[in-house]
């Protein structure tokens, strides 16, 4: 039995480009947090709860733009308890999330909070297939270990009592629920309009938090440094940020770029030097190399674009949609011969017998794909699958992204 040779582009396959891309877009995001700790250090003196309705009102504002023409529609489609979830999101893997942190470091060094939150791939690599009632992946659970130590090593441990482990733990839970509760969101709105309603409920949260602790104190004006700062934060960290993450997330799921989180303390351990707020030494550069062996093993962006031939496609079992298009795909004899049991297609055939399927969650561009199904099939119930786009031009092959 001959089998279809497997679509490519320079080299690569699309499920290859498409997990690369996505881990780019969360490791740039996972980098760019980790750069903004700068940012926090200046704005320890301004009302917290002020600060983060600034922050996230001005980034919702900036992304509306964005948006498109009817690319709000898709909220009019939510559910109550999609509502309800992305309520949640905000509150606990936004809103909490800083807050933990803020009050975890009154009490405990910043390295405290930064380890309990290292430990986040960790528990999304387990608690991700467990919703999903299947096994964690080994190589993601192995590279989370990797990675959650590596971040241990570049930030050491601190000064602490239990209030600040206390509020390290909730730090961690709002790390783990910024990815795990967004799963089921990132599909139906996009990384873009998630990113844009998130952040305004989030900034209607702040704002109801500080008028219910601070009243009237909640805000004012910043200074100069306060204002850079708000703005790095709302256009770098949050605008670019989220929908870089979202979107990475969207292709390769949450448990590999949860894994980019390991990230964050290396890219401020790397940047700390050039503000004169730390240094970068041997530990630092230890760490750095755990974290990326970590996200190497567990987010497979090193692993072999092809697979054997005569293997079907089938969706990663870490992706959350888990569509399967076929296991088996059998080619025709010869090239450009219909051998026994093929009745060679007709020039308008195909135009006839497509049926439109919808694409993957991952594929990004949201192409479908046509499903051909001869009237009299191949012998052995097979089916021949034809994808538009990449795979008209270079035959059968793989049309799972992800």
């Amino acid at each position: 039995m001959r089998t279809a040779s497997l679509s490519s582009v320079n080299g690569m396959t699309a499920p290859h480009l498409t997990t690369a891309r996505g881990s780019l877009l969360a490791a740039f995001a996972c980098c760019l947090v980790g750069a903004s700790f700068t940012a926090n250090s200046v704005l320890g003196d301004y009302p917290y709860a002020g600060g983060q309705f600034l922050r996230y009102g001005l980034a919702c504002l900036l992304l509306l733009p964005f948006l498109g023409r009817g690319a709000l529609a898709p909220l009019r489609r939510l559910t109550g308890r999609q509502w309800g979830r992305l309520a949640l999101l905000a509150a606990v893997g936004m809103v909490g999330f800083n807050l933990a942190v803020l009050y975890a470091e009154r009490t405990a060094e910043p390295a405290v909070p930064g380890v309990f939150v290292g430990c986040a791939p960790v528990v999304v690599a387990v608690l991700v297939p467990l919703l999903g009632s299947r096994k964690p992946t080994k190589p993601v659970l192995y590279g989370a270990l990797l990675v959650a130590a590596g971040a241990f090593t570049v930030q050491g441990w601190g000064r602490t009592d239990a209030a600040g482990i206390a509020f390290s733990v909730c730090a961690l839970l709002g790390e783990v629920g910024f990815a795990v509760i967004a799963v089921p969101l990132v599909r139906p709105l996009g990384p873009k309009l998630l990113s844009a309603t998130v952040c305004g409920i989030a900034a209607v949260e702040s704002l109801l938090i500080g008028l219910l602790s601070q009243g009237t104190h909640a805000l004012r004006v910043p200074t100069g440094a306060e204002a850079t700062a708000l703005l790095w934060q709302a256009v770098i960290v949050t605008v670019i940020g989220f929908v870089c993450w979202y979107a990475g997330m969207q292709r390769i799921g949450a448990e590999r770029a949860t894994l980019f989180s390991g990230l964050i303390p290396v890219a401020a351990a790397a940047t700390a030097p050039l503000v004169g707020t730390g240094h970068y030494g041997a530990a630092q550069a230890v760490g750095s190399v755990l974290v990326g062996l970590g996200v190497a093993l567990g987010s497979g962006v090193f692993a072999k674009a092809a697979v054997p031939s005569g293997a079907g496609v089938e969706d990663h079992p870490g992706h959350e949609g888990r569509v399967v298009v076929h296991r088996h795909v059998t080619a025709p004899p010869e090239g450009d011969e219909a051998g026994a049991g093929y009745r060679p297609l007709g020039p308008h055939s195909l135009a006839a017998q497509q049926q439109p399927v919808p694409g993957t969650p991952a594929d990004g561009d949201r192409d479908g794909v046509d499903v051909v199904d001869p009237p009299e099939a191949a012998p052995g119930g097979q089916r021949r699958v034809e994808a538009r786009g990449l795979a008209q031009r270079q035959g059968l092959g793989d049309h799972r992204l992800g």
